[in-house]
């Protein structure tokens, strides 16, 4: 008997605390190059909204029927697209409490696709010194270029030259990385549904 294969799912986190944001922009662009590669269902998960139900408790506990289905959204994704912007050198508040409400398990072995944006490119190294070892934490698999844009890659909505060509490669990098971890499981899926 052969295993259906499923339709890809890919949730994007903006960490933002404001609606129209340089974070917003930048995910709406990395979203739509990923779809170019990768045939999937996308879910988008703005932090902005006006009382946001996972903000709302310090633990699972007593969440949300909402904010719990908002975290086995995240939990539940091939492949996560994560943005913030950067304050005090560091991810937002609000981006750091959803990731400490997700179980520690469920990301091992997904896909991240890691994004930030800052006033200046001293904040770059935000990627590498915060949010890869978060997810390194959950043992996800992140992809190797990080997306990171000033307000200068980003005039108008639109991206740079520059930030467009790193857009496109970290598209390229997630596209490949989660048909490798598909391969992967491929075998597994096959033996279960022998089984």
């Amino acid at each position: 008997m052969k295993a259906l294969a499923r339709r890809k799912k890919i949730v994007v986190i903006n960490g933002s605390p404001r609606a129209y944001s340089r974070t917003g922009h930048l995910l709406d662009k990395i979203t739509a190059e990923i779809a170019l590669r990768i045939d999937a269902e996308v879910d988008r998960i703005d932090l902005s909204q006006s009382g946001h139900s996972l903000l709302a408790g310090l633990s699972r506990e007593g969440l949300s029927a909402e904010a719990e289905d908002t975290l086995r959204l995240i939990e539940t994704a091939d492949l996560l697209v994560a943005g913030t912007p950067v304050y005090r050198a560091s991810y937002s508040g609000a981006f750091k409490h959803v990731f400490d409400l997700v179980d520690r398990d469920a990301l091992a072995g997904k896909v991240v696709l890691l994004a930030a944006t800052g006033g200046t490119p001293l904040h770059g190294l935000i990627g590498e010194h915060q949010l890869r070892p978060l997810f390194g934490f959950f043992r996800a698999i992140t992809v190797p270029t990080v997306v990171f844009a000033t307000e200068d890659d980003i005039k108008q909505a639109e991206p740079s030259d520059a930030l467009a060509q790193r857009i496109t490669r970290a598209a390229q990098e997630a596209a490949l990385l989660l048909s490798a971890t598909v391969n992967a499981e491929a075998p597994s899926l096959a033996l279960a549904a022998n089984a």
